[in-house]
């Protein structure tokens, strides 16, 4: 037993590897760990239920409509997978989008509003057990296998409570508890079910007005947001343009392939002219001579690992903000290249934009970066900013003015990519200062009430914790010194 010592070491004998309570037979080391023992113990001594016992229906996952058949894609149902799916949020980058036909084939895990989702397929613990609960924007949405659909009994459970508390350490390392590690981390619909949740009358009402508030400020900050958007347009006289849809666009040769050497016919459509036309009646300028590019690299899979320096690929952030990345890098690459991570590491108001995948998605560092980011992502960093205020050039970036450009640019192949050189031609609008400053402030406004409503997340989350570690009481006074 001295060899023992110090090692994180839960001995079980073989007899109560046995659970009569769940009828299950594990033999995982993981399971036994004392952390889980430690966390039920305490939920156990709060009135609780397991999850099943709280459902409207039993959890099940989604599915995959047949890739082969074209018609069950590219319609307007969102098709949620694990990049999509992270802590508290479902990032709108989706790779896929389902037809009202291919959303018939896997009818059953449509889904709705009040809804929760969790992965319980991904290559490491960390993608395990990432939460969110379904709101009306997202709708219509469906999952795919590798997210299990929970529908609670709104009679037993409030629905943004039982998110919330899923959200916590206390509730993700129960999903742990139940997963197990074969070629990847994985969760069973059952296993799921068997997750002990703690019930708190008093604090269920606090928490969902908690999430009730920041829902209010999601809302505010996308239309501080779109306020910025609208002003940018405005003063280009570009608020009401429709762009033509019309399909056909005759050029002679001296005009296409002569000048742009390219033959794909998507890249002479009318409404690309209307954009390039309408901009360079304004004073603008190549992005490449407002701003320095900057490649990042490539580590490759190899030094991926569970935890060690973020790497951020196109799928970890959005024009709102970064998300938890799903690899982190190596401390061995880390010392070799430590130089050359050095350099790539981005200060504070750089812009980052993607070149691959999602293309043209810009956003502005708000901090000194402790991670680095992908091959895919390009650090933008503005000459003069006398001349172009960042915010400003971030959301232009993400405005239909430039993202018609990476349309055009990208278009033509199955998996798109921006190249440089397209990308340093693309024309960008310059306003007077002054309004730049103003559109400016709107989104610097945007960001600023999305940095509160994450605060209250935490702080609902953090509650629940208390009240699990501690008792209710001390939950609801937390909340109110900290949810002011």
């Amino acid at each position: 037993m001295a060899l023992l010592e110090g090692l994180e070491v839960n001995i079980i004998n073989f007899l109560n590897l046995y659970s009569e309570e769940d009828n299950t037979l594990r033999f995982d080391a993981e399971h036994y760990q004392k952390i889980y023992r430690e966390i039920i113990r305490k939920i156990k001594e709060k009135p609780y239920k397991k999850l099943s016992e709280l459902l409207k229906s039993p959890v099940i996952t989604g599915h995959t409509p047949s890739m082969k058949v074209d018609r069950f894609y590219n319609g307007n149902v969102n098709f949620i997978k694990t990049d999509n799916l992270r802590e508290n949020r479902i990032s709108g980058h989706f790779t896929d989008t389902l037809t009202e036909e291919g959303n018939r084939e896997i009818s059953r895990s449509t889904l709705k509003e009040g809804d929760i989702i969790t992965t319980i397929i991904g290559a490491t613990f960390e993608i395990i057990g990432r939460t969110s609960i379904i709101q009306k924007e997202i709708l219509p949405a469906n999952i795919n296998q590798n997210i299990a659909l929970i529908r609670p009994d709104n009679n037993l459970i409030n629905s943004d409570y039982l998110n919330i508390y899923l959200n916590t350490k206390y509730g993700r390392r129960l999903l742990y508890w139940q997963s197990r590690q074969t070629g990847q981390v994985n969760l069973n619909c059952r296993e799921v079910e068997r997750i002990y949740v703690p019930l708190f009358n008093l604090l269920e009402e606090r928490i969902e007005k908690i999430v009730h508030e920041i829902e209010r400020f999601k809302i505010n900050v996308k239309e501080k947001y779109e306020q910025a958007e609208v002003l940018l347009l405005q003063s280009l006289n570009f608020e009401n343009y429709e762009l033509s849809q019309a399909p056909v666009n005759i050029k002679n040769f001296s005009e296409s392939f002569g000048t742009s050497e390219r033959l794909d016919a998507e890249y002479y459509q009318l409404k690309y002219e209307q954009v390039i036309s309408k901009i360079e009646a304004t004073n603008y300028e190549r992005l490449a001579d407002i701003v320095r590019i900057k490649k990042s690299i490539e580590p490759g899979s190899a030094n991926y690992t569970d935890e060690g320096l973020p790497f951020v690929r196109v799928s970890d952030y959005n024009k709102f903000g970064l998300l938890t990345p799903d690899k982190y890098l190596t401390d061995e690459f880390c010392k070799e290249k430590a130089e050359l991570i050095k350099k790539l590491k981005s200060k504070k108001e750089t812009i980052l934009f993607t070149k691959d995948g999602t293309v043209g998605t810009a956003y502005m560092l708000r901090e000194d970066a402790d991670f680095i980011t992908s091959g895919a992502i390009l650090h933008l960093t503005v000459k003069d900013k006398s001349k172009v205020i960042p915010e400003y050039l971030t959301l232009v970036l993400n405005s239909k003015l430039v993202q018609k450009q990476a349309e055009r640019d990208a278009g033509g192949s199955i998996i798109l990519h921006w190249r440089i050189s397209e990308i340093e031609n693309v024309i960008v609008p310059i306003i007077d200062i002054e309004k730049q400053k103003e559109i400016a402030l709107l989104v610097e406004d945007s960001f600023s009430l999305k940095k509160q409503s994450e605060h209250l997340l935490e702080v609902a989350k953090r509650a629940v914790e208390i009240a699990i570690v501690e008792d209710e009481e001390m939950a609801l006074e937390y909340i109110r010194t900290q949810a002011s």
